[in-house]
């Protein structure tokens, strides 16, 4: 499908460390699409959470940037925003539209916040929602452990209502259909 692009969302140093929930494997599974993504030029774009002025992840503060395992590459788009929703007031909603994105596959940090704003918000925007299996975590809350968090959001209230949850394999191959199409089209030009 033309029009994919990977969002990692809230991914920053501050908050992306061992307390989150399996965070070897989400860690390895975000590092393989951002790989894979940048392999079949698929655009990798990224959102940091700003709480404002001196709260803990604030812009110019020590764990406002991305985490150092999935940083930027030169070029890569970094968008901003102070709510859960990554498309309110940032530009990334406008960017999205001027690039005829159509599918988003949603990685980051956390399942229970922004990751569930992004999830909804990008399906009333009309978007293709893609979300891959341990690409998304949170930490214990007050109300269920961390674990019980990520199951309740991909498992139960996202699957097949806002989005398709699928696993690692799945979302690569995605990723790499728009590969094979840019090519289909290359060659159909000639």
């Amino acid at each position: 499908m033309k029009g994919t692009a990977l969002l990692v969302i809230d991914a920053q140093q501050l908050i992306t460390n061992e307390k989150l929930y399996a965070f070897d494997r989400f860690r390895s599974n975000v590092c393989t699409l951002i790989d894979e993504a940048r392999k079949q030029c698929t655009e990798v774009i990224y959102v940091r959470h700003n709480d404002g002025e001196g709260k803990p992840l604030s812009k110019g503060k020590e764990g406002f940037e991305i985490y150092s395992g999935f940083i930027p590459q030169f070029g890569e788009k970094v968008f901003d925003k102070n709510v859960n929703s990554p498309f309110l007031k940032s530009g990334l909603l406008e960017y999205l539209r001027s690039k005829a994105v159509k599918r988003l596959i949603i990685t980051g940090l956390q399942t229970d916040y922004c990751i569930d704003a992004a999830v909804k918000c990008g399906f009333e925007h009309g978007f293709e929602i893609i979300i891959p299996e341990y690409c998304n975590s949170t930490f214990d809350n007050k109300y269920m452990t961390a674990e019980q968090t990520y199951h309740y959001y991909n498992d139960f209230i996202w699957k097949n209502r806002y989005g398709r949850c699928v696993d690692i394999r799945t979302a690569v191959e995605l990723i790499n259909v728009v590969e094979r199409d840019k090519t289909v089209n290359i060659n159909l030009r000639k």
